[in-house]
């Protein structure tokens, strides 16, 4: 499994892709922005964009400057981000596969030549046309199939629920401007508490429960914008571990993957196994000649 995979993305849904694959031994590589706006911080490796490297169940990502680097750090078995919007700087690896993770419910650019297999997560691509998989993102029945011919679901703009909350536990900016937090993740918040403030406006916890994640500090956001996530569940240590949606959406990646890239090793060796039995036709058909 010693191929490069290119993961578009640096979140905790792509992060739960590139740990996956990671673990499968697929060399993986993350492309990412200057910054990040990552809400399920603790368990996305795009926060090595800020720390210089972040590690999530055991595995590291590393912030690298080139190519060159990327490839020492791929060497140590460790996850290199590189910033790179627009992937053109990584795609000169050649990887094998190209994952769109970004998640921004389109296309960006990512296209079906980017790579012999490229896969898109979610609404904004379609399977044949931009790439040549999609795997869903939108929870529910198909969260995590494979899609081979179409697109996802559209978003809904609704979160997944939560013990019966869905966009309920959803943290937002009540203005433009710079935000600084006063709770860190991982927190017990109880319903109307401050849990940080855009310029003068303060941010309240919309319910009760644990603060599963929340935008790093110092980064200017608009109004309305998603900022944090509060967990009615109380178990802080889902704030650590790799969500189950993520793991659902990574399941599927790995399927897209093995059933395409075997499928073409099956055509290829196929097409070879006919192209040999050709040949060995038309050279008994030549010796029949001379005889």
């Amino acid at each position: 499994m010693n191929e490069l995979v290119l993961v578009r993305g640096g979140g905790d849904l792509a992060t739960g892709v590139a740990h996956r694959l990671h673990r499968c031994r697929f060399r993986v590589i993350l492309t990412e922005i200057a910054q990040p706006m990552a809400i399920r911080r603790p368990v996305s490796f795009a926060e090595a964009v800020y720390d210089g490297f972040h590690k999530v169940e055991g595995i590291t990502s590393r912030l690298v400057c080139g190519l060159v680097e990327a490839t020492a750090i791929l060497e140590r078995g460790e996850i290199p981000v590189l910033i790179d919007p627009e992937a053109t700087r990584a795609l000169r690896l050649e990887p094998a596969v190209v994952v769109d993770a970004i998640l921004a419910k389109r296309n960006t650019g990512t296209r079906i030549t980017c790579a012999p297999l490229v896969i898109g997560l979610g609404p904004g691509f379609t399977a044949g046309v931009d790439v040549h998989a999609v795997v869903e993102t939108n929870r529910g029945h198909n969260l995590g199939r494979v899609i081979l011919d179409g697109s996802a679901e559209p978003d809904t703009g609704i979160p997944g629920p939560i013990n019966g909350y869905g966009r309920e536990r959803l943290v937002k900016a009540p203005a433009d401007g710079v935000f600084q937090p006063v709770v860190s993740i991982g927190s017990l918040v109880e319903a109307g508490q401050i849990l940080g403030r855009v310029g003068i406006y303060p941010v309240h916890a919309p319910l009760s429960g644990v603060l599963r994640g929340m935008i790093r500090g110092g980064i200017f956001v608009s109004r309305g914008l998603k900022i944090g996530d509060v967990d009615p569940r109380n178990k802080v240590e889902h704030c650590y571990t790799i969500s189950d949606k993520a793991r659902a959406i990574a399941g599927g990646v790995l399927e897209a993957i093995l059933m395409l890239r075997t499928g073409k090793l099956r055509s290829q060796k196929q097409g070879a196994g006919s192209r040999k039995r050709i040949k060995m036709r038309q050279l008994a058909e030549s010796c029949i000649q001379r005889l």
